[in-house]
């Protein structure tokens, strides 16, 4: 009798996961936002004009996430954003220096 009921109440028991199964969201795997590089966001770029100097440009925008060696007068920002439902943001911008001033802004 002890068996029966054990057994009985085991079948209760799984039977009742089978609902879990129907839904996979519940055990699947939090991702989360990932955020790389320099955010750029329009008000900087409407600060940036041509005729600044390198220092202005780096108080506006920030360290450069890339300096070419070969290329100095180059600053690249790049920014990244993943979303955890794997939807990507990015955005790029460069800037271009002619004799320690900006001379183009490039996205």
């Amino acid at each position: 009798m002890q068996r029966y009921l054990i057994t009985s109440l085991f079948i209760a028991l799984i039977s009742g996961c089978s609902t879990i199964d129907n839904n996979i969201d519940f055990l699947s795997v939090h991702k989360i936002d990932v955020q790389q590089g320099n955010i750029i966001t329009d008000e900087m770029i409407d600060l940036l004009r041509p005729g600044l100097t390198e220092g202005q440009v780096q108080y506006v925008m920030g360290t450069p996430l890339i300096t070419d060696t070969f290329n100095p007068n180059h600053w690249d920002y790049v920014y990244v954003y993943r979303h955890g439902d794997g939807q990507v943001e990015e955005r790029k911008l460069r800037v271009v220096f002619k004799q320690g001033l900006v001379s183009a802004i490039e996205q």
